[in-house]
């Protein structure tokens, strides 16, 4: 069941946390449609969003990996289920 999910991330401090964010990201680069990141380097922190589309476990799981990084803070907003939409 296809779902379209965006994720808000605010990493604190990202010159320690950028690099593992990004990987964690490219392992999930399959349901990845797309991603803004903005520098907020007065309050040294940096607010990424990404858009995706796949299956409710695979972005639970990239959620939760996100959510468990030392200062990265996540939130998601999920959409229903799309093949009942038609969409696929």
């Amino acid at each position: 069941m296809d779902r379209i999910a965006v994720i808000g991330a605010i990493l604190e401090h990202p010159e320690t946390s950028r690099q593992a964010f990004n990987e964690t990201v490219s392992l999930y680069r399959k349901i990845v449609k797309g991603r803004m990141g903005i520098p907020f380097d007065e309050a040294d922190a940096a607010v990424v969003s990404l858009t995706l589309q796949g299956d409710l476990d695979t972005i639970n799981a990239l959620t939760g990996k996100l959510g468990n990084l030392p200062g990265v803070t996540v939130k998601t907003a999920i959409s229903g289920d799309l093949t009942k939409q038609g969409v696929s």
